[in-house]
């Protein structure tokens, strides 16, 4: 790359998390979640108020040593190419076993919707991004927990680097399993949330979401979403049914 075209990157990429800190500060002024007006989704109504209005906008959660890493179970899909699964999705399914076949070097992740600059980023393109190690306590729904070395690059950094609109309020993740959710431009900007392309030092394992996942640090574990497909900024919320967790009876904000 030459210095000129390095520079306007650079621009590019400055400007864009200049505006990732605007919607950051519109979004610290919601205070009711999307869900608000379901009766089923009541605890969710305070757990989100309660977080966006106590907490700091930037709060990290705990990270933790070397020494302190256990091991990690992989529940839910663990190879959205194999056809006997549960789960398997017929169109997805295939598509994810070429590109496991092939490494991952044919995997793109395309970022549309309220940006400027629809994208679609290569592993080598998201490793060129600064990167973030952290070590964090991943929360289950079912009462276990693990705590595991995550790196990845920032939601915020690739949501910059593509451009997203003053307008955005949420973004939307798809996965090779069938899965669909979001969550709003407050943990999406968080420096915490990344997509994490490695655990443990390691390449991200088949079993926990190669080649990349989300961690969304500060909520429970089902947000973090394994084996992105691709994601798409809204300025809308976006409820997808039965792919979602509402419709399954999860709730769609679980702060801890």
């Amino acid at each position: 790359m030459n210095e000129s075209r390095l520079i306007l990157s650079r621009r590019r990429l400055l400007t864009g998390l200049a505006s990732a800190g605007g919607l950051a500060a519109a979004g610290c002024s919601q205070s009711q979640p999307p869900t608000y007006g379901n009766v089923l989704r009541m605890a969710d109504q305070f757990t989100y108020r309660a977080q966006r209005l106590l907490l700091p906008e930037h709060s990290l959660v705990k990270q933790y040593g070397r020494g302190d890493i256990t091991s990690m179970p992989a529940t839910g899909s663990t190879d959205p190419g194999d056809e006997k699964a549960d789960g398997f999705d017929a169109q997805l399914g295939p598509e994810y076993a070429r590109l496991h076949a092939g490494e991952f070097a044919a995997w793109r992740l395309p970022v549309e919707g309220s940006v400027a600059r629809p994208a679609s980023f290569t592993l080598a393109d998201l490793a060129r991004f600064p990167a973030r190690t952290q070590i964090t306590r991943h929360t289950c729904e079912e009462g276990w927990s693990a705590i595991t070395e995550w790196t990845g690059v920032p939601l915020r950094t690739v949501l910059a680097a593509a451009g997203i609109r003053a307008s955005a309020r949420y973004v939307n993740f798809y996965t090779y399993d069938g899965q669909i959710d979001s969550i709003d431009m407050f943990d999406a900007l968080h420096p915490q949330t990344l997509i994490a392309y490695g655990m443990n030092g390691r390449a991200l394992p088949l079993q926990h979401g190669a080649p990349v996942r989300l961690r969304v640090e500060r909520q429970l574990g089902y947000k973090s979403l394994k084996f992105l497909h691709r994601v798409v900024v809204t300025e809308r919320f976006y409820d997808p049914g039965k792919a979602g967790p509402i419709d399954s009876g999860w709730a769609w904000y679980v702060g801890i």
